[in-house]
């Protein structure tokens, strides 16, 4: 894959992670450790998103 690749699916990941947290919060039973995991990841594929200049991180 190349670097622009795999840019655009980490974009994709994070994006997606977003929806999920959101859906989540929205949620009337949502679970605390559940979101923070979801948060955790993409505040992880934003750091490697960083790394690699990507523009929308």
């Amino acid at each position: 894959m190349t670097t622009e690749g795999h840019i655009a699916a980490l974009e994709r990941r994070h994006q997606e992670l977003d929806r999920q947290i959101q859906s989540a919060l929205q949620s009337t039973r949502y679970d605390d450790l559940t979101v923070s995991a979801l948060k955790r990841k993409k505040l992880e594929i934003k750091d490697e998103l960083v790394r690699y200049g990507g523009a929308s991180a």
